[in-house]
């Protein structure tokens, strides 16, 4: 936001400049395809100015800037991808990350990975990723995994794109559409996933529909899902005491 203040009152001064006023149009154009990139990149680069006191602290993505004095080859690194992570939800599945919580020196790159396991029949359930796309791997076992499209007429029909993956196969899931990876093996399976995020963020379908603080309205729901507000209250009962 700041970026684009500056934006706009640099291009007000040269559209008060008389010799520029024949082309005003011109820069008009380049003032929106410029506020136009900015908005697009601000989900993966944010960057805001807080004041503190004395001196101004620079944060991106809401992380502190270091001191470049002060980093070393620490800030680089991160390890224990070779192993399951901590639990991710109810249906068994780990997750270990780096991103720029666990490896500092993301900060700005846009870039993190994931690790999951996945337990027999284990459910990444339906989710979206605000900021950012995946591209997945298998590694071990195998994945039934796909991503919904999004419309853009009232009329039009959602698609769903889904694979088998065996262990070797790719598969992209796009910008926040809803996807998922199901273990449909009866062995454990292993996948890892790049994300152009360093902190790409998470929205699980059922958890922010039925799990929400405070809860979304019973009648809200019920419309919403066509079924029976007994069916709704009981859908969020179940995730009272164990929203992940």
């Amino acid at each position: 936001m700041h970026q684009i203040l500056i934006l706009c009152k640099i291009f007000v001064l040269l559209l008060m400049t008389p010799n520029l006023m024949v082309n005003r149009h011109y820069y008009l154009i380049l003032l929106l395809i410029s506020i136009m990139a900015f908005a697009y990149f601000m989900p993966v680069l944010f960057v805001f100015l807080l004041c503190n006191c004395d001196f101004y602290t620079v944060l991106v993505n809401g992380r502190f800037c270091k001191n470049p004095e002060h980093v070393t080859a620490d800030d680089f690194f991160t390890s224990g991808l070779n192993m399951p992570g901590i639990a991710f939800n109810q249906f068994g599945v780990t997750v270990a990350s780096a991103n720029v919580l666990t490896l500092p020196g993301l900060n700005t790159l846009g870039i993190s990975l994931v690790r999951f396991d996945y337990p027999p029949y284990g459910l990444n359930a339906p989710h979206t990723n605000p900021r950012e796309s995946e591209i997945l791997v298998v590694v071990e076992g195998t994945l039934y995994v796909g991503f919904v499209t999004s419309t853009s007429a009232p009329n039009e029909k959602n698609r769903l794109f889904s694979k088998i993956l065996h262990p070797g196969d790719v598969f992209v899931f796009p910008m926040g559409l809803i996807h998922f990876q199901l273990n449909v093996g009866k062995t454990k399976a292993v996948a890892f996933a790049a994300l152009n995020s360093q902190l790409p963020g998470l929205n699980i379908i059922a958890n922010a529909s039925f799990g929400s603080h405070p809860p979304i309205n019973d009648d809200i729901l019920a419309k919403a899902f066509q079924v029976d507000k007994k069916i709704v209250d009981y859908i969020q009962s179940q995730f009272e005491s164990n929203n992940y």
